[in-house]
């Protein structure tokens, strides 16, 4: 799970390169400086941990994505469930729901879901 557990700097990064992939590394590191006010050096090492997780590939200056935002949500969706409730998903909303009931609105979404599912 340690790939799709992001820090809070590296998730901001990882939010815009997905905004502005492909990208040269030259306007990644304006962008940083602007939004982070970071330095060259720290956009590459943190670019660099992100490649280095196979989220994103900076090929000859241009980082392009690798992992988009939608799978990676699914992926650190998916290794959450895995590692905290044995890949159950029935389990994680049994959890979820003793602490927290849910509104007619998500019951609805759920079954629709269910629903869509079943006529695959």
């Amino acid at each position: 799970m340690k790939k799709y557990k992001l820090g809070e700097m590296e998730q901001r990064l990882t939010e815009l390169i997905w905004e502005n992939a492909p990208v040269s590394t030259r306007d990644l590191i304006a962008l940083c400086a602007e939004a982070f006010n970071w330095k060259r050096t720290t956009t590459y090492t943190m670019l660099k941990r992100l490649c280095d997780r196979e989220l994103f590939v900076n090929d000859s200056g241009i980082v392009r994505i690798i992992v988009s935002k939608d799978d990676f949500l699914s992926k650190k969706g998916e290794a959450f469930l895995a590692e905290t409730f044995d890949g159950s998903l029935p389990r994680f909303i049994a959890a979820f729901t003793r602490r927290r009931k849910l509104n007619e609105q998500e019951v609805h979404e759920l079954q629709q879901l269910i629903d869509e599912y079943r006529e695959e």
